[in-house]
């Protein structure tokens, strides 16, 4: 009985302690270059392969809206890919932006979210618990 516990014990300690706790992240971009466009991309995917249920979220602000805009986009393939994919990846851009840019969201690649301002949904984040990941050059 004593050598069943023990086993027990150390089983339930290995399953927790390799249990993926919930993965949260909201990243931020504010670049229009290619190499931090192209950096983004790549963390999404290394993340969702090491972690398919996690929960990440892009906000696309500033010079970074070319990003998301289905004719100016360098990296449209790899975003509409991730957005169908992946149900648990919100790519979101701000509202204030694309007003000031004279956008609107039929100019979005499909799937694409318009926020009102990303700033505030960072923060909104980062207050629920969410992991912050600045993404530059």
């Amino acid at each position: 009985m004593k050598k069943l516990l023990i086993t027990f014990t150390l089983l339930l300690g290995y399953i927790f302690c390799y249990a993926q706790a919930d993965y949260k992240v909201i990243f931020d971009i504010t670049s229009k270059s290619p190499e931090a466009q192209n950096t983004i991309i790549r963390q999404l995917n290394g993340i969702l392969k090491g972690n398919p249920n996690a929960q990440l979220e892009v906000a696309v602000y500033g010079d970074a809206l070319d990003m998301v805009l289905k004719d100016k986009s360098k990296v449209e393939p790899a975003i509409s890919e991730l957005i169908k994919n992946h149900k648990n990846l919100n790519i979101k851009v701000c509202g204030a932006t694309m007003k000031r840019n004279n956008k609107n969201a039929s100019e979005l690649i499909p799937g694409v979210q318009v926020v009102p301002d990303a700033i505030y949904e960072i923060i909104t984040k980062q207050k629920e618990g969410w992991g912050y990941i600045k993404v530059a050059e």
